[in-house]
């Protein structure tokens, strides 16, 4: 975008108005991926705050060859896998109380029936390899086209299209494994990604 390309070129160059209106245009975006790559635990805000350190140390190195939502994208997927292997190496908390960054209306039992689902999806996820997760929610829950994945990874497009179905056959065949998720159907589409599907 060419307002993204000028408030870039400005806060690159020091402008703090410039890079706090990034900030504030793309913070819920980034929470959001941010949110669904960490499963919901509780340290959401502190890996926001992190990612948006690494833009200001790295942005003077931005030279605009993509969107600055797909290097922002780059940057989130890479400051969240740092932080998921260093979490690896610390003690864990089971089900710690999640903040959902969407607004939900409905009554108590709904809304502890939605958080439970939610969690145990997040589990699932937690359960595949880092790469086919991370092109499963930049597809699935993000909407990114594969061909921009691509560019997000580093990796060719039939490489991205191979790890989404993978992903999507390994999370079909473990919905047996949480209870509250009986019943459900992920709708992926039957064709595989390798055949061109998006």
């Amino acid at each position: 975008m060419s307002d993204d390309a000028s408030l870039v070129a400005r806060a690159a160059s020091g402008d703090r108005a410039a890079f706090r209106e990034l900030y504030e245009k793309h913070r819920m975006a980034v929470a959001r991926l941010v949110f669904r790559m960490l499963g919901g635990r509780g340290d959401v805000d502190d890996v926001v705050q992190e990612v948006f350190v690494q833009v200001h140390r790295s942005l003077k190195d931005f030279r605009g060859q993509s969107k600055f939502s797909t290097w922002l994208h780059r940057v989130t997927v890479n400051v969240v896998l740092m932080h998921r292997r260093a979490a690896r190496s610390r003690p864990a908390f089971a089900d710690e109380a999640v903040g959902d960054i969407a607004q939900h209306q409905g009554g108590p039992d709904e809304d502890a029936e939605r958080r439970e689902r939610m969690r145990a999806f997040g589990r699932l996820l937690d359960r595949l390899a880092d790469k086919k997760r991370i092109v499963f929610i930049l597809h699935e829950l993000e909407g990114i086209s594969p061909e921009e994945i691509g560019r997000i990874v580093g990796a060719p497009v039939l490489t991205v299209r191979t790890r989404l179905f993978y992903a999507r056959r390994e999370l079909e065949a473990m919905l047996v494994d949480e209870p509250s998720l009986a019943g459900l159907r992920l709708g992926f589409s039957k064709t595989s990604e390798m055949d061109g599907g998006a």
